[in-house]
């Protein structure tokens, strides 16, 4: 656990009321909107958005320009590629059906949830309310529209599961009988249905 005070660039924008983390770094142009809470270790790359109420845990990545809308929960060691996008709004209109701007409350904010050392590629879009599981890997790009089980690999519009990843990030070798070698580490895994758990 880091002990150094959060760093902030003059040029981010911090709401008095978030809580930033020891050991946090926001970088050029950042904002973070009131009472969102960074954990410790985080970085926040140039551009990036934090919405009001998000929860961010130990050591989460939100690279340049990606945007995290209310109320999301990022677990620990989650990773968010440039210009990734957590929506909110599962029916967005600008306006209601009498013509009148809608303002906060007009409408249901569903945030995204991302689960512990999870990865969202560069420009990926994650619908409001779904959930990325586990260690899972969003790729560049991908549309995610349903729920993403632990260690799925998902790619493209919709996303669809492609391969299954461990905790080291890398796609996993079949070495049969329903198991999954990561060819880093050797962890081995078992998959059963549409689930894979460490073995």
């Amino acid at each position: 656990m880091t002990t150094e005070e959060p760093r902030i660039a003059p040029s981010a924008d911090v709401d008095p009321s978030a809580e930033i983390g020891r050991g946090t770094t926001v970088w050029h142009l950042a904002q973070v909107r009131e009472k969102a809470k960074l954990g410790t270790g985080c970085i926040l790359g140039r551009g990036a958005y934090v919405g009001p109420g998000v929860v961010l845990g130990d050591n989460v990545k939100l690279q340049n320009y990606a945007l995290v809308y209310e109320p999301a929960v990022l677990e620990d060691g989650v990773f968010v590629g440039p210009a990734a996008v957590l929506t909110n709004d599962t029916y967005p209109r600008s306006v209601d059906v009498d013509g009148r701007l809608k303002r906060d409350g007009d409408w249901e904010a569903l945030g995204v949830v991302v689960r512990k050392g999870a990865a969202i590629g560069a420009r990926a879009v994650i619908v409001a309310g779904k959930t990325i599981g586990r260690y899972a890997l969003v790729g560049a790009g991908a549309v995610v529209t349903r729920d993403v089980p632990d260690f799925a690999l998902v790619a493209g519009n919709p996303a669809r599961r492609i391969g299954w990843v461990g905790r080291a990030g890398r796609p996993l070798a079949e070495s049969g009988d329903g198991l999954w070698t990561c060819p880093e580490t050797g962890e081995r895994y078992v998959e059963d249905g549409n689930l894979l758990v460490p073995a």
